[in-house]
């Protein structure tokens, strides 16, 4: 009896020492208040961002545009549609003409307006010349994009069913040991670099060097875009092992402070986000080229478990 009274106990000592361990290895990691009132506050913007009327979110449509005549309006068989009874079916057209230019007409009637003010005839800004002229009709705006030449309406709708069901932005759990130093090594000249996309075709950005840094041990490199080397924020597309797993299968972006004097940054992983085609097909997403792809993964910033978004499905 008394052998097998001290058997129970022993293995009852054991197994209180085995559910602390298990306790200790789940504990949560200790975040400064400071540092998580920052990280919340900015990923309140982005929320806002994200969600805004004229947001990601509301995105309905993305119709490439044919040269010669493409109209807009209601109408479900035209070239570009708005989803809004109160938009009249043909509410105006986009000529494209032989040196790609694009040529707003609005019908008269319509209610069309650009930028403000009411449409009669107009050449229109697309967003490769900064911020583009915008359309509005009804509550529908639409504005004109450029993708190494390839033009198309971005159409937008503040009651599109993907804004007004969003759920939210789901995370991993906040770690500061993600936060880490990074050195940059300037290439000897600018490089242009040929960045995939989701529509299956490349577009270029510019790189002025690399970034060094390490997690868990690891030295990794990613390669940061920039228009110039005098701008102030770098961007960052990077894969990595988790990417369509409990993180966007195409990658994400990150944003970070340019190298000061002493060519040193910080890379805050925290702060990753996924890219718009995680929530909406008709974005054009750049891709991480096989030098942003790390083989760690990177358990900071959003998660995603969603559709997985196919540029097939793009107008």
């Amino acid at each position: 009896m008394m052998k097998t009274t001290t058997i129970a106990v022993r293995f009852s000592i054991i197994l209180v020492v085995l559910i602390g361990a298990l306790a200790c290895s789940e504990a949560p990691i200790e975040v400064e208040p400071f540092y998580a009132a920052e990280l919340e506050a900015k990923r309140n913007e982005r929320l806002a961002r994200l969600t805004a009327e004229d947001g990601w979110l509301s995105l309905t449509g993305l119709y490439w545009l044919e040269p010669g005549e493409n109209r807009f309006g209601s109408a479900e068989d035209g070239s570009v549609v708005l989803p809004d009874s109160s938009v009249p079916e043909i509410a105006g057209l986009l000529l494209v003409g032989p040196n790609s230019e694009v040529i707003a007409f609005g019908e008269e009637g319509a209610g069309v307006e650009i930028n403000g003010e009411p449409l009669t005839e107009a050449v229109l800004k697309t967003d490769a010349d900064g911020p583009p002229d915008v359309i509005t009709a009804g509550r529908i705006q639409f504005y004109i994009i450029d993708r190494e030449g390839r033009l198309g309406a971005r159409v937008k709708d503040p009651e599109a069913p993907t804004r007004l069901a969003f759920e939210g932005i789901s995370y991993f759990p906040t770690d500061p040991s993600f936060v880490v130093d990074a050195t940059f090594e300037p290439y000897e000249e600018p490089r242009e670099v040929a960045i995939p996309t989701v529509l299956g075709t490349d577009t270029t950005m510019r790189a002025f060097g690399v970034l060094h840094f390490s997690i868990g041990g690891r030295g990794l490199t990613l390669e940061p875009y920039a228009e110039s080397a005098e701008d102030k924020t770098l961007f960052l597309i990077f894969r990595d092992q988790t990417s369509g797993d409990t993180s966007y299968g195409a990658g994400r972006f990150l944003s970070a402070d340019a190298p000061g004097d002493d060519r040193t940054t910080v890379l805050d992983f925290n702060l990753a986000v996924n890219p718009p085609c995680a929530f909406t097909p008709y974005a054009t997403c750049p891709l991480p080229p096989p030098q942003n792809i790390l083989d760690v993964p990177i358990e900071a910033g959003e998660m995603y478990s969603g559709p997985a978004h196919s540029p097939n499905s793009v107008n």
